[in-house]
């Protein structure tokens, strides 16, 4: 099992020293994400200055672009880092597609599925030479002259990772997609029933198999070394599971432990701008649910004995734990 780290956000000149700390402390990846700062800066920074981690984006917003832009990039980071970027794309929802994008918003699992595959016909022209002629609901490219064709990408062409939460956009990943970006708003129960038999319907339409596709879980992990620490870490993730939670878009993990009606509770809580009471309405049976709660000692050993072989990779998620040095112990014992 691969164990990913994230990367700074904002501040471009620290990146050189966190990544290369990430490569030394033995992370398998280093990702950025789509939160204050665009997500792909930081990861070129990042490739001049290592020599073995993979690079991910986890994720970036796929509708605030075009098929074109994201081929350009990925193609782009995938020859500077010499054959070690994955593109992960993730579909946001709606108001923030609309209202913060000013971008367009309309079924977005076959948007997501054709965005990929125009991206991948894109690489097809530039690597094979094969005739660009895309022509879908959502994306049209017929045009590439030789002056913006980059040529064959010396390393290969990057894999696409896409975040999915709901049964359309994961069957989508597993049809498409090279691997998953498990959401870390997720339950067992979730994974079993919806995530796990959604991915292999995709695979199954693509004609392919677990063997040919990578599943990354992104994991809430509240920890600490001393009870007040761990007390705190969890009282953290609260907070951010009652922010997914009074997500329309991230219903269905609630519904699958019929806690349907909290769901409606948060989201009028957050349209009141009442946040600490969205955090009180988590009890700790939902936290232990969504979350991994526990000692730094037992955070590998309550991954493995939740997800056994599932996932392919991890990234731990935790608003309290800022060193990436304190998962060394947990990395190893993963890996074991």
């Amino acid at each position: 099992m691969k164990v990913d780290a994230p990367l700074l956000e904002g501040d471009l000149a620290r990146v050189p020293e966190v990544v290369q700390r990430l490569e030394e402390l033995g992370f398998d990846g280093a990702y950025s994400y789509e939160g204050p700062h665009d997500p792909f800066f930081p990861l070129v920074v990042a490739a001049g200055q290592t020599e073995r981690i993979e690079l991910l984006t986890g994720i970036a917003v796929a509708f605030a672009r075009n098929p074109m832009v994201l081929a350009n990039i990925g193609y782009d980071l995938q020859a500077y880092s010499r054959g070690r970027f994955i593109l992960g794309l993730g579909s946001q929802i709606k108001a923030h597609i609309e209202k913060r994008f000013s971008s367009e918003w309309s079924k977005p699992a076959a948007r997501m599925r054709e965005l990929v595959l125009a991206i991948r016909a894109i690489w097809s022209n530039w690597q094979e030479g094969t005739k660009l002629d895309f022509r879908g609901e959502f994306y049209r490219h017929t045009l590439m002259t030789p002056f913006f064709n980059p040529g064959p990408n010396p390393y290969g062409l990057p894999r696409i990772f896409i975040a999915g939460v709901g049964p359309k956009m994961t069957e989508i990943c597993g049809e498409v997609g090279d691997g998953y970006f498990l959401h870390p708003f997720h339950s067992q129960k979730f994974v079993a029933e919806t995530t796990k038999p959604a991915l292999e319907k995709g695979l199954a339409a693509a004609g392919r198999a677990w063997k040919d596709f990578e599943v990354s879980a992104q994991i809430m992990v509240a920890t600490g070394p001393t009870e007040e620490a761990l007390a705190q870490s969890a009282a953290a993730i609260k907070t951010q599971i009652s922010f997914y939670g009074s997500t329309p878009a991230y219903r269905p993990v609630l519904e699958a432990h019929g806690w349907g009606a909290l769901q409606e509770e948060l989201n009028a809580l957050s349209k009141q701008g009442k946040w600490e009471a969205m955090a009180e309405c988590i009890d700790d049976e939902v936290l232990n649910t969504i979350a991994i709660v526990a000692e730094p000692q037992d955070v590998a050993k309550k991954i493995r004995e939740r997800y056994g072989d599932f996932p392919d990779r991890v990234s731990l998620f935790s608003l309290t734990v800022q060193d990436p040095a304190y998962w060394v112990d947990v990395t190893r014992d993963l890996r074991d």
